[in-house]
């Protein structure tokens, strides 16, 4: 389950990245994850820090950070960063 609502909000702001982040929603709403390989087969570059999934936008000038919650099938959108902006670590409040 994920709200829709952040990403649309994220590719009005971002209009270069919105088709990306669109098709980003539709998979990650149908997916059901179980583990990050299971992430890596439709996002062979994603990356996980502890709760915190980090998904690679735009090749790599944006990471969309998303906390995931594997055995309740959740996902929360948290941030949607430049690559300066996460290289700043500030993201990472969001991890457990």
């Amino acid at each position: 389950m994920i709200s829709s609502t952040t990403i649309k909000r994220y590719a009005a702001l971002h209009a270069d990245a919105a088709e990306e982040l669109l098709l980003w929603n539709k998979a990650a709403s149908h997916a059901v994850w179980r583990d990050i390989n299971e992430v890596r087969l439709h996002f062979p570059d994603a990356d996980q820090y502890k709760s915190m999934l980090i998904f690679n936008i735009r090749h790599n000038y944006y990471r969309l950070i998303v906390k995931v919650d594997y055995r309740a099938r959740l996902l929360m959108v948290k941030e949607f960063l430049t690559h300066k902006e996460y290289t700043r670590g500030g993201w990472k409040k969001w991890a457990r």
